[in-house]
């Protein structure tokens, strides 16, 4: 039976598309696990406070949650988090769901084009996370909002990326991540052939990217994020 299922979790990785087996630690403690590793994503540097944030999602193939997380940095003045659910115990099913976001802020004062790569290790799904209820005129957090994201490479020229609540959501924040699906950490040169920025219309987030005629063979990547609330 182990042997089906670590079958079918192979399977299932190469139909995500998630790439090679990962040199990173998102798999340990897992018996059966499918290793799912993101690109080299950019983080913004600056010095005001607050300093600025870039998140990225990571999604399990269908059938699985999030079991592992770990990550791998250009520069150790990254820091790295993830946003989880809660509720208790702290266990793959109630803190994570299928699909994770990563959030990345460099802290330093001297990088140039510091990049970090998220992975993730996917269990096969058992149940889930409780629906909460109600005690009085008090209610347990939920899942109030959801993230949209739509990905899309970044190639030479202009272009226009949108990620949209649906009817009957309402826009509250709206982002963008740029990555390189490269096997070394990008350099600040490579960084610098893409650029883009977020803005909003209705219950759109949209990102206006350009890639440098020099781009040429380099897979860059965008990430469009709208955040919807669910709550009326």
């Amino acid at each position: 039976m182990r042997k089906l299922l670590v079958l079918g979790a192979l399977c299932a990785t190469l139909l995500a598309g998630s790439g090679p087996a990962t040199a990173a630690d998102e798999c340990d403690g897992l018996m059966v696990c499918v290793p799912v590793a993101g690109p080299w994503v950019v983080v913004p540097t600056s010095s005001s406070v607050p300093r600025p944030t870039v998140s990225y999602q990571l999604r399990c193939p269908r059938g699985f949650i999030v079991g592992g997380v770990d990550a791998r940095l250009s520069d150790r003045a990254i820091d790295v988090t993830y946003i989880a659910r809660l509720g208790s115990p702290v266990s793959p099913g109630i803190t994570t769901a299928r699909s994770i976001v990563f959030v990345a802020r460099y802290v330093g004062a001297t990088a140039q084009a510091p990049t970090f790569r998220p992975f993730i290790g996917c269990m096969p799904a058992a149940g889930g996370g409780r629906i909460p209820t109600a005690v009085g005129a008090v209610v347990k957090p939920g899942d109030p909002t959801i993230l949209r994201v739509t990905a899309a490479r970044v190639r030479p020229g202009p272009r226009v990326i949108a990620s949209s609540c649906r009817g009957n959501e309402t826009l509250v924040d709206a982002s963008h991540a740029l990555a390189f699906r490269t096997a070394q950490p990008p350099t600040a040169s490579v960084v610098g052939l893409v650029r883009g920025r977020t803005h909003v219309s209705g219950r759109r987030a949209l990102a206006s990217v350009r890639g440098d005629a020099e781009l040429g063979t380099v897979r860059a990547l965008v990430q469009v994020h709208a955040l919807c609330s669910r709550v009326r």
